[in-house]
């Protein structure tokens, strides 16, 4: 490092220039619904749209009648009503609308008390331009109250626009709880404000940096707004690991008698290899994503490369020209006495005594922290998602309440061929299924098998063809909406049909998300193998570093289903349980958690393979290379799972399970897994730790990469451990 006071100021300029280019990335990103692109449900949704000039509705409006007013049925606010969905079919970018009022007065559309009645109108568009262009105005606009009816808006789009809108003001916020506190945390591990300071430098860096990747990225592809949420998550906690690692390390070779280059040198040299394969690793583990077919997953994964690449250039290449200017003014101001023991190796060294006691007590206890999730259910998100307080949750807390049946969350039946005279008998079926309210078609309406009436309008036919609404009722969206969209399907129908509408566009998604779920668990494994491979030249190493990753993450899922789906600690957390979890969110964090687990695993193998390749011992190595490592992992571990902790206090529902899963299992991973089964394995492993067949023995001696081991500061002993 010849001229590090130049590589910081490029590094500032730089970091502000990204800053400026990052801001826009904001306003770039794409706003996702919940659907999968070539599904049925999406081949519905096109035929509602080009055959019927229609489509299930993403708008509703609340009409409620005023006090003074006898119900929705009176001429007054009868007269208001037809008014004001002729008003909404009108509004600019509306393509459809209907109500109680037009629709013949259906029980559906009207509260059991008769005070409250739906608007109900189809926006079409993709989601930025129904939430962004059109939801913004039209909510004002639509929100009103007279002497007859207060009028208030609600719909999907308009659930996941305020869903979208309180995610971001949630992060902003927690990120300026964020920053000041881990710099507080950094200077009680440092001691010294400086290091504290160039190791968060580190994370803003990523921040930045990732965010000008992605305004790169969007001129290409869809990015996803929730892909600038993963950026500020990961990009502190990437970039505070990595800046902790390289920083810890040009400490302990800052000893007396080398110069500040040589430590600046011999840190790039060992501490920079290393975060170069923790980021490939994390980097692998977040690229499998892009198996998904879902522009929403697949934001998460462009963020969480761009987030990757920017932290690992400003560790090893900033920070060491930071340290390089510090000097030894990065150094305790008190120098405290090399120890031979500590907290740490003596943990170790007791667990290497009684392997598998101790190392049987902690898998049991990590095995009880996950059973919970034994009993995981994937379901579908709705507004309670967001909190009580929030204008669309009130709305739909109205309707549960108020109305018997979702007709706005019907289940749409298609046939591009089929006539309405035939639809009868079928639309009969379809009635008589559990939890179906009425089947509208052409050919009536039909309620348990019986026609109760002709059909409201002529909206049922089109061009060569016809289409039923299965209205279901809210008990049975409640409890199995993805089981009503499967009963519709196998359904025998007279004709060709596909089956469309909003729960079978949300049963679609979750079905494409779970069906991959085994084969992004292959993916992941299978990369970091590779990766952790040429790291250590091992097979056991790197497989054992994958089970007990999987058994952190297990404890981070129990503890999804423990608290968000079965709904304990709800009421201290401030939200709504539903009794399942959406998948998007769970995949998400096993990404995430993934890659900063085997984070914590690359810098305590490198460290326990580096005095592995100095002693050639293969059991003593391993409390001396956790008792260097473990002071740096559990300051990692304790600033992340605050940081983490930071997010639970947002209102969005999504935002606390991050929060509080992520932060459980960066503390478990480095306590109970780092602390005490990683010790516990590799006593029972013993040389087998670093075994290979010969033929992969020389394939690492020609492909891998290993690092010349660095004399350490002080010799700690292994204090009795077996040899």
């Amino acid at each position: 490092m010849t001229r590090p006071r130049a590589v910081v100021v490029v590094a500032l300029l730089v970091t502000i220039a990204a800053g400026v280019v990052g801001a826009s990335a904001l306003n770039a990103l794409s706003l996702n619904r919940f659907e999968a692109p070539g599904s049925e449900s999406m081949h519905a949704r096109q035929e509602l749209d080009t055959r019927f000039g229609t489509g299930s509705p993403n708008v509703a409006l609340l009409v409620t009648a005023q006090q003074g007013q006898d119900t929705v049925d009176s001429e007054p606010v009868a007269a208001a009503g037809r008014a004001l969905t002729e008003e909404l079919a009108g509004y600019p970018g509306v393509g459809d609308a209907w109500s109680y009022w037009t629709r013949g007065t259906p029980d559906t559309l009207r509260s059991g008390d008769g005070r409250q009645a739906l608007v109900l109108a189809w926006v079409p568009g993709d989601a930025n331009q129904v939430r962004r262009e059109v939801l913004p105005a039209l909510t004002d606009r639509f929100t009103r109250a007279d002497a007859t009816v207060t009028v208030r808006v609600g719909g999907g789009d308009e659930v996941f626009r305020q869903v979208m809108g309180q995610a971001r003001q949630d992060f902003l916020r927690a990120e300026l709880v964020v920053l000041p506190l881990v710099l507080v945390l950094l200077w009680l591990v440092y001691r010294r404000v400086s290091a504290a300071l160039v190791t968060l430098g580190v994370g803003v860096f990523a921040v930045a940096g990732a965010l000008a990747l992605l305004r790169g990225v969007v001129e290409f592809t869809e990015i996803s707004t929730f892909g600038a949420n993963i950026v500020l998550v990961m990009g502190i906690g990437l970039g505070v690991d990595y800046g902790l690692f390289v920083t810890f390390r040009f400490r302990e070779e800052l000893r007396p008698g080398v110069s500040v280059a040589d430590a600046v040198r011999r840190t790039v040299a060992s501490a920079g290899r290393t975060v170069l394969f923790s980021g490939i690793t994390v980097a692998a583990s977040l690229s499998v994503l892009l198996v998904f077919p879902f522009p929403f997953l697949n934001s998460f994964a462009y963020a969480g490369l761009a987030v990757v690449l920017a932290a690992v250039v400003g560790a090893t290449t900033v920070l060491p020209a930071a340290l390089a200017l510090l000097g030894r003014r990065v150094l305790r101001r008190t120098a405290r006495p090399a120890r031979a023991g500590g907290f740490w190796l003596a943990t170790a060294n007791r667990v290497m005594r009684r392997p598998l006691l101790l190392g049987g007590a902690a898998l049991l206890a990590v095995l009880v922290l996950g059973a919970p999730f034994l009993g995981v259910r994937f379901g579908l998100p709705d507004d309670r998602v967001l909190p009580a307080s929030a204008p669309v949750r009130q709305v739909y807390d109205d309707i549960r309440a108020g109305f018997a049946a979702e007709e706005a969350d019907a289940v749409q039946v298609v046939s591009a061929g089929g006539t309405g005279a035939a639809a009868g008998p079928y639309a009969a079926r379809l009635s008589q299924l559990a939890g179906v309210v009425r089947v509208d078609s052409a050919a009536g309406s039909y309620v348990d098998g019986l026609r109760t009436g002709p059909a409201s309008d002529d909206r049922f036919t089109g061009d060569a063809g016809t289409w039923l609404s299965v209205v279901p009722s809210s008990a049975r969206l409640e409890a199995d909406a993805a089981g009503l969209v499967a009963e519709v399907r196998a359904t025998p129908a007279p004709f060709d049909v596909v089956v469309g509408g909003y729960p079978a566009e949300l049963a679609d998604y979750r079905d494409g998300v779970t069906s991959r779920l085994p084969l992004i668990g292959a993916l992941i494994v299978l990369v970091t193998l590779v990766v952790l491979f040429l790291m250590t030249g091992s097979v056991l190493a790197p497989l054992k570093a994958s089970v007990l990753n999987l058994l952190s993450l297990a404890v981070m899922f129990g503890t999804l289903v423990f608290v968000f789906q079965d709904g304990n600690l709800s009421g201290l957390l401030g939200f709504t349980p539903t009794g399942s979890i959406e998948p998007s969110v769970p995949i998400l964090m096993f990404c995430i958690a993934y890659g900063l687990s085997m984070d914590y695993e690359v810098f305590l193998l490198s460290r326990i393979k580096e005095e592995y390749d100095r002693t050639g011992d293969a059991l003593g190595s391993v409390p001396v290379g956790i008792a260097r490592s473990a002071p740096l992992v559990s300051a990692a571990a304790l600033i992340l799972a605050v940081s983490f902790a930071a997010y639970a206090t947002g209102r969005v529902v999504f935002l606390k399970q991050l929060g509080v899963g992520m932060a459980v299992a960066v503390l478990v991973d480095a306590t109970l897994i780092r602390g005490v089964l990683v010790p516990a394995f590799m006593r029972l492993a013993g040389r087998g730790n670093w075994w290979a067949p010969r033929p992969l023995r020389a394939l690492h001696r020609r492909i891998g990469v290993s690092e010349a081991p660095s004399t350490p500061a002080a010799e700690p002993e292994p204090a009795g451990a077996t040899r």
